[in-house]
């Protein structure tokens, strides 16, 4: 876990950004992740919460065979039934709220729920599985929701080219691609910035 608070990257930008939102009243503002079954959501919003994550992980059971693709995933034993929680604070006048969705389709029914009053979202997207974020895209895209899209780096996507991921997923001109270690606060507070600051200016 990780919290904000003097970490460089934050101070350059989700600070400058939270100083745009909000000059003296605190601003929360409530962030989704989002992506296919597996890409490393809850991963994330562990990697930058400040308090410990709410999670509502479940062991996958038999019944998931052959419905829940684990073979990009070999070690994963455990899925979200309903949503990954947690919290970072940028300074005295900006809080986010972190809420990861879950991946299967059959979820998929909780996340106009989730998604009721977010500022913007982060999608996850695995690679080597890429057929599995065009879901999250069109939902953001469809709804105006602003949106960033991060490229989650697992083992063997090394040097695709960026401009090919954006042809391939359709991502508008303008939003933003970055990619990401999951598993790393630093670069997964990049992505956060990328998204507060794109989610600004579709506002203004």
């Amino acid at each position: 876990m990780v919290s904000v608070h003097g970490d460089h990257a934050a101070d350059g930008g989700l600070v400058r950004a939270g100083a745009k939102a909000a000059q003296a009243e605190l601003l929360p503002l409530k962030i989704l992740v989002a992506g296919g079954f597996g890409v490393g959501k809850t991963t994330l919003v562990g990697a930058l919460s400040e308090i410990p994550p709410l999670s509502t992980e479940q062991e996958m059971t038999s019944l998931s065979e052959g419905i829940d693709d684990t073979s990009a995933v070999p070690d994963k034993t455990t899925t979200t039934v309903a949503m990954d929680f947690g919290r970072v604070t940028v300074d005295d006048a900006l809080v986010l709220y972190l809420f990861g969705t879950p991946g299967q389709s059959r979820f998929w029914f909780m996340w106009d729920e989730l998604a009721r009053g977010a500022v913007g979202a982060v999608i996850l997207v695995d690679l080597r599985r890429i057929d599995e974020c065009f879901a999250a895209v069109d939902y953001f895209e469809n709804r105006g929701v602003p949106f960033v899209v991060a490229l989650n780096d697992f083992p063997g996507t090394e040097g695709v080219d960026d401009d090919a991921v954006r042809d391939a997923l359709a991502v508008p001109p303008g939003c933003p691609l970055v990619h990401v270690d999951a598993r790393d606060g630093t670069s997964c507070t990049a992505a956060l910035i990328s998204l507060v600051e794109h989610a600004l200016a579709e506002a203004a």
